[in-house]
């Protein structure tokens, strides 16, 4: 047996050893919540890993301070430590969706796991450290070079950290995200872009009995708007508009002078999100025109790009395929998701990229949320077999 061969076999038997250090470690990371907005909390998970990844040899660990949120947190390999370029990046993000008191603590329940983040993606972040741990333990780590980022404020878009994940990662060789794993393990290699959009709509008040004709309606022209942005939803492109939340006015008696909508946008390509932001600038412009004395106006735009499926995406895919399929997992190709995240952010800076590569569970953004036990080693089995053929070749 060659010594690439040894290795490999002690890395798979590590990997199938750590069931048991990983649900610990997830557990520890779960009961502290972390919510984006929950500064403190997040950022006492930001430490935990720091920490944790600190331990990890031949690993460098250091904290990106934040305006509004935790901090971020970069890690690298001494072969990465002073540029990202030509490294393997790892991405992903702790913050979760449950504010404080609405979705609390760790449960085991048979085969499952149970708790906030356990699959969005807390999961995923002990797949990935448990990953160089395991290329640490059979002495390939330090020639391999890996970046990850975690980030603080995926879940509300990313609005700061796609700057981090730009400056940190830029001109690496692929993009490998954690977030939770799909059903037979299915490989995410396209996203939707998504958008945010806010409609707000003024015009002049008056006494709707007494003086309604000098009024100006702005829930009339908001209306208007609102209904030409629908029409743009085109299934077939995988465009869609939809008004979420409406508001305006102040009562029955009273022709309103202000109200709004708040619309979510999705596309599959960044040119169908920009046509549909430009499309719904003329829906506000041909609404003010149809109302006297009222003004629409759009704010928002395209908030993060879609993850496109390249030819790039998918050697990377078919390349990790080989590694999922090794560690018995299933090695499809996922469809079109409709949910962004980071791998669009690193998928726009021309890294091949993919996604969903977390353990695998079911109720994303409910209290239901859960994780397959089960999944947990061969994940980690495959990321670590992915890893380890990519520092054989760079050494």
């Amino acid at each position: 047996m060659s010594v690439v061969d040894a290795r490999l076999e002690e890395l798979v038997a590590y990997c199938r050893a750590q069931e048991r250090p990983m649900l610990t470690e997830l557990e520890e990371l779960v009961v502290h919540n972390s919510h984006t907005a929950n500064r403190e909390g997040a950022t006492a998970v930001c430490g935990l890993l720091e920490r944790s990844l600190a331990s990890v040899p031949c690993v460098s660990v250091r904290t990106i301070a934040s305006d509004a949120y935790a901090p971020h947190l970069v890690a690298a390999t001494v072969r990465a430590g002073e540029d990202p370029g030509g490294c393997v990046a790892l991405v992903g993000h702790y913050d979760t969706v449950f504010p404080p008191g609405s979705f609390e603590g760790f449960r085991v329940d048979g085969g499952l796991v149970r708790g906030p983040g356990v699959l969005d993606m807390k999961g995923g972040l002990v797949v990935m450290r448990r990953a160089l741990l395991a290329l640490a333990h059979v002495g390939v780590l330090e020639a391999l070079p890996l970046r990850m980022v975690v980030v603080s404020d995926e879940e509300v878009g990313s609005p700061e950290s796609a700057d981090v994940i730009e400056r940190e990662l830029s001109r690496a060789a692929c993009a490998l995200v954690f977030e939770a794993g799909r059903a037979h393990d299915a490989i995410i290699t396209r996203r939707k872009g998504t958008g945010s959009v806010r409609l707000v709509a003024t015009g002049k008040a008056a006494h709707s009995g007494n003086a309604h004709a000098e009024g100006a309606n702005a829930i009339w022209a908001l209306c208007r708007a609102i209904d030409e942005a629908q029409r743009l939803t085109d299934y077939a492109r995988g465009v869609t508009i939809n008004p979420g939340t409406i508001a305006g006015g102040q009562g029955r008696n009273t022709v309103p002078d202000r109200a709004e909508a708040l619309l979510d946008v999705r596309f599959v390509t960044i040119r169908d999100g920009e046509d549909a932001v430009a499309c719904l600038r003329l829906a506000a412009e041909r609404a003010t025109a149809a109302i006297e004395g009222t003004r629409v106006v759009v704010e928002g735009g395209v908030a993060r790009p879609p993850l496109e499926r390249t030819d790039a995406n998918v050697a990377l895919y078919r390349e990790y395929a080989d590694s999922a399929r090794a560690a018995g997992l299933g090695d499809g190709e996922a469809g079109l998701i409709g949910g962004g995240s980071d791998a669009a952010t690193t998928g726009a800076l021309g890294i091949p990229s993919i996604d969903g590569l977390g353990p695998r569970g079911t109720g994303f953004h409910t209290k239901n949320e859960c994780v397959e036990i089960a999944t947990f080693v061969p994940k980690l089995e495959a990321l670590a077999r992915f890893l380890y053929a990519r520092a054989v070749a760079a050494s």
